[in-house]
């Protein structure tokens, strides 16, 4: 019996810099390495499957998949620990019904996500979408007429008050203390806590504030609740950014707005990705584009690195995996 570490050249560079790669081999001894990019087909997996009969596999985004049967065809397998975030391509549903332990990058990703939020809402105030087109395309410069906004003293609403929400709050503060949030589900102490007021409903939330920086989880109460209705209550010269799931806003009323009202919008993901290249979003001198990056930056994903292998010690000491993927949260995950 081997585990496998199918991870690419570059996915170990990144994710397993530095001593990394020698902790997560002697973890995993006896072990082979897999360059998943050599492996031809499907069936040269499960040739490799096969002979390894590993308990454990250490994968990124090139791992091919886990074969949905892989409690009848690979018994040995208990355990797949998966560097990045979303693992739907790897790991069919049945596996985790089946009871394969699955981890993921988990909440290491959170303050580079709350990163990527912060730089959208100063890039709304300041309309560096719009600066972006002038300058490049229009051979465009300020005038009397220009106008910007700062972040300083404004009205911040926070959609969701999960992980990625609360540690944006420290980054929000030094611009103003003015925060709340709509989250029913997170008790008041962590609103207290962190200096936070608690928005009754989501109108309160949209109204009542200058920027919104959306952070939702997708479930099938909260798909599409961003609604035409709540986006035009908000301010004009608001700021609108999306860094959690695109899903839960109606693009189509997102859109609209921005065309029709002072509203700028920052976005980091969306409802379909890659973006196509019809969306009415493109283009748009009050829309600021970025292709979903808000997770860790390449020399930040060092910092997932970390987490799995604190996962594979924990396995390897106990055989039980802390923050296993469950059905409700694959079925939450894009």
């Amino acid at each position: 019996m081997k585990n496998i570490i199918a991870l690419t050249q570059i996915e170990i560079e990144t994710f397993l810099p530095g001593n990394r790669l020698d902790e997560a081999q002697a973890l995993l001894e006896p072990y082979k390495l897999v360059d998943p990019t050599e492996v031809e087909s499907e069936e040269g997996w499960k040739g490799i499957l096969k002979e390894c009969e590993p308990e454990i596999i250490l994968a990124a985004w090139k791992t091919p998949t886990i074969p949905e049967d892989y409690h009848e065809s690979l018994p040995s397998l208990k355990y797949v620990c998966y560097l990045p975030g979303s693992i739907r391509k790897l790991i069919p549903r049945a596996t985790i019904e089946n009871g394969l332990k699955v981890t993921n990058w988990g909440g290491s990703i959170s303050r580079t996500v709350s990163e990527m939020g912060l730089l959208l809402m100063l890039c709304c105030m300041r309309r560096v979408a719009h600066w972006q087109q002038q300058m490049h395309y229009k051979a465009g410069w300020k005038n009397q007429d220009t106008q910007t906004q700062s972040l300083f003293e404004r009205r911040v609403g926070l959609h969701g008050f999960g992980s990625i929400s609360q540690q944006m709050v420290p980054l929000i503060k030094p611009f103003t203390e003015n925060i709340s949030a709509y989250s029913p589900g997170v008790p008041d102490s962590i609103f207290e806590e962190l200096g936070v007021k608690r928005a009754e409903t989501l109108e309160e939330l949209f109204s009542e504030n200058d920027v919104i920086v959306e952070l939702a989880s997708l479930t099938e109460k909260n798909y599409k609740i961003v609604t035409e209705e709540l986006l035009r209550m908000m301010p004009d010269g608001a700021a609108f950014v999306n860094v959690g799931r695109g899903l839960v806003v109606d693009e189509e009323a997102l859109a609209r707005v921005a065309k029709e009202k002072d509203l700028q919008v920052g976005l980091d993901v969306y409802g379909v990705e890659p973006l196509p290249d019809d969306s009415p979003f493109r283009g748009m001198p009050n829309v600021l584009l970025l292709p979903h990056l808000g997770g860790p930056t390449t020399d930040r994903r060092r910092d997932a690195g970390d987490l799995s292998i604190g996962y594979l010690k924990a396995y390897r000491e106990t055989g039980e995996v802390e923050d296993a993927i469950t059905l409700h949260v694959y079925d939450r995950a894009t």
